[in-house]
């Protein structure tokens, strides 16, 4: 399901594979960058960007290794930066 919703977003075009990578970075400003983009979304770019990194963090959860699961909390964090909130 994860990978269905990721790959076939209505609100969000995101890059491919994006959440695999071990950059918080490149994931942080590849989600702004998508939600900034966004012409289908219905909320504003920080909220739908972060709710789609949450979603994906939510949802495979379990079956993601440990060094992946710090990269995706340390892009939350960046995600903040980035948007000015904190």
């Amino acid at each position: 399901m994860v990978g269905r919703v990721t790959e076939h977003s209505n609100a969000l075009d995101l890059e491919g594979n994006i959440f695999e990578s071990k950059d918080p970075k490149k994931i942080a400003q590849s989600l702004k960058h998508s939600a900034e983009q966004s012409t289908r979304k219905k909320a504003a770019p920080y909220r739908s960007a972060m709710s789609m990194l949450t979603f994906y963090i939510n949802r495979a959860g379990k079956n993601l290794e440990a060094s992946q699961k710090d990269a995706l909390e340390k892009a939350k964090a960046r995600l903040r930066k980035l948007f000015g909130r904190g």
